[in-house]
């Protein structure tokens, strides 16, 4: 990936002009100068250096081609991804910005530089969908008489012949009125968001909604009917109304600015969420980043090279660049954008759309067990290869495999991935002392919601407790005896009774409960320097074998409800779940957690994507096809134990 240097360097050679000629005028006031500048460059979206030789086009790729040619752009460093990026056309060529830049219109732009342009449209398809306009920008009626009231920074862009979107910059708090008055006058039913509110502690984007109850922008009244927050996304129901209409908002917030998201899997989803909830007969979709080029053409990019997939077996990601460049120039931010588009579409062919509806499980699983004709099913082995054969990050795992950390290492094949490892608080004077063997893992609603962890060695027992207190959690499960087959798999961490001191920490045993399937102990945890205690719940799993599964899967959905509800009580901090090595039992009960989650919220599921995501936080995480297999089962399980599971939507 390309660094972040560049796009910082490469303002447009305008501003740079202006700048100087600007100083040169007013050196008496040189400090303001300095002032006006930096806000100039601040407020203008960076962009990439177009090629000299912008005549180089790259064919259409054949969809069995797509891996290989990934293969070949990605090497050294992505240089043929940023090749073609830089060879792209800026687009709007043809346009002008007449309206744009007019003086009563400037202040509704949120970035100077990034204008919708005007241009006859040519796209017949888009007049049954839209209401009628004689270019590209999108038209409000003008308020009182008003010729400059008609104007917003937003642009059509012909997508596909399923729907078009409306490719918008993000409101500020003065053209808040104006996007309402957009969403109500093209008939909108799908607000697509691809921004936070802040971003590196930088505004990006309005807040255009109430958090509650309703606000009248304008002359439109909007309510907040419901929302669902899940890791990836926001998912917000508005009732809008001059007469009442309901909008769906469907908010991505694991987009980081400058950036892309940690993996394709998320926006997938996301895509396909936008794409189900938006009504047949709507108008336009609308969709804005901050300024409506970078995060939103991306977006827009992949959906069209999805449905290109389907329609021709091809993807032509350089042509619709393109052609939809034209629609609103630099649309596309940056190269890294722009490879992440093809990594999204090579996850798409790879694995394709494995999510099922739970009322379809039992017959999926039919289809996983039973054997048929070559190509005709993809049992559960080859459905299992395809998680092993992803490949592990060995470059990413420095800090766990520095000589004074290997020895915190119960199994040297699993060790956390440096971007997502728990970090402790480092030991004045004591280098190397804030590893220890944990990850953080994603949970279905929350980001970093639980710590996957090794069980403890003797030697780091204290930075375990260390690692609970400091990351404020108080659920921790245990999916390990402390040995099995006469090896260690687990030094006790908890005292048998009273208490027991680990450094600075005291662990006090308060109640020890047997259930059916798991021990509930109640600990008090004492931090000695400042004399504070928390309590810690620990549930400790009995009869899960090292090699195998668990007799039967309620026991499962047992303690994956207690420890649920359990957190509902003490505040949702991250959960410590831990087996020997931290990857096979934990991973499994992980993924089991979320999808369980899932099934309860939305009556779906995908094992394979769930599975697969977390290996990609923690290697081996789920760690044979029996613990693949097993989560199938506890989810049928469920589903015949809660038979009317539809009551958990």
């Amino acid at each position: 990936r390309a660094s972040g240097l560049p796009y910082i360097l490469a303002l447009p050679i305008v501003y740079l002009i202006r700048s100087f000629f600007a100083k040169k005028k007013y050196q008496e006031v040189g400090k303001k100068i300095k002032t006006v500048a930096l806000e100039v460059i601040q407020q203008t979206v960076v962009l990439l250096p177009r090629s000299q030789s912008s005549s180089k086009t790259y064919a259409p790729i054949p969809v069995e081609q797509l891996e290989e040619e990934y293969r070949l752009r990605s090497a050294d460093d992505g240089k043929l991804f940023r090749e073609e990026y830089i060879s792209l056309p800026a687009g709007s060529a043809q346009g002008t910005y007449e309206e744009a830049n007019k003086n009563e219109n400037k202040e509704k732009n949120r970035y100077p530089n990034i204008l919708p342009c005007e241009f006859t449209f040519v796209f017949a398809q888009l007049w049954s969908r839209v209401k009628p306009n004689d270019n590209s920008r999108v038209v409000l009626t003008q308020l009182d008489g008003n010729p400059c009231s008609d104007y917003v920074n937003a642009s059509f862009v012909d997508v596909s012949s399923f729907f078009i979107v409306w490719d918008s910059d993000s409101p500020k708090e003065d053209t808040v009125a104006d996007f309402w008055r957009m969403v109500w006058e093209q008939k909108v039913a799908t607000v697509v968001m691809l921004t936070n509110l802040k971003e590196r502690k930088e505004d990006k984007c309005y807040q255009y909604w109430p958090d509650q109850g309703c606000w009248t922008y304008g002359n439109v009244r909007v309510a907040v009917e419901d929302f669902t927050v899940l890791v990836d996304y926001t998912i917000r129901k508005f009732c809008v109304q001059y007469t009442p209409r309901l909008v769906t908002q469907l908010h991505f917030t694991s987009w980081p600015d400058f950036g892309v998201p940690f993996s394709p899997i998320g926006m997938l989803k996301f895509l396909k969420k936008v794409k189900a909830v938006n009504p047949l007969f709507s108008g336009p979709i609308v969709v804005h980043c901050s300024a409506g080029v970078g995060r939103t053409g991306t977006f827009i990019v992949i959906d069209a090279m999805i449905d290109m997939m389907h329609a021709e077996q091809k993807v032509d990601v350089f042509g619709f660049v393109s052609r939809i460049r034209e629609q609103r120039s630099q649309l596309i931010q940056t190269d890294m954008q722009y490879s992440f588009v093809y990594q999204a579409l090579l996850e798409y062919y790879l694995y394709g759309d494995t999510e099922l509806d739970v009322s379809t499980l039992e017959g999926h699983l039919h289809k996983l067990h039973n054997t048929f004709a070559d190509g005709d099913r993809v049992g559960l082995e080859e459905e299992f290869k395809k998680l092993t054969n992803m490949r592990i990050m060995k470059e990413n795992m420095r800090t766990g495999n520095l000589p004074a950390n290997m020895k915190k290492n119960r199994v040297l094949q699993i060790i956390p991935y440096d971007f997502n490892r728990v970090i402790l608080s480092m030991r004045r004077g004591q280098e190397f002392t804030d590893y220890i063997n944990a990850s953080f893992i994603d949970g279905y609603r929350q980001k970093d919601y639980f710590i996957a962890t090794q069980g403890p060695l003797s030697h780091t027992v204290e930075d375990f407790w260390r690692m609970v207190w400091e990351w404020k959690c108080h659920s921790i499960v245990m999916l390990t005896e402390l040995q099995e087959r006469e090896q260690d798999k687990c030094f006790q961490y908890w005292p048998t009774d009273d208490s027991v001191t680990y450094g600075n920490y005291i662990v006090e045993l308060k109640g020890d409960t047997l259930c059916e399937t798991f021990s509930l102990r109640d600990l008090v945890l004492t931090f000695v320097p400042e004399k504070q205690t928390r309590t810690i719940r620990h549930f400790h799993f009995h009869g899960w074998p090292e090699v195998g599964i668990p007799a039967e899967g309620k026991g499962m959905i047992d303690i994956i409800a207690s420890v649920q509800k359990q957190q509902q009580q003490s505040g949702n901090h991250p959960i410590v779940v831990h087996c020997s090595a931290g990857a096979g039992r934990t991973g499994t009960f992980i993924a089991l957690s979320n999808i369980l989650e899932r099934v309860k919220a939305e009556g779906l599921m995908d094992v394979f994507q769930t599975v697969k995501s977390l290996r990609m936080q923690r290697p081996h995480m789920v760690q044979t096809v029996e613990q693949y297999d097993f989560c199938y089962r506890v989810v049928q399980d469920f589903i015949d134990i809660f038979s009317d599971y539809a009551n958990f939507k």
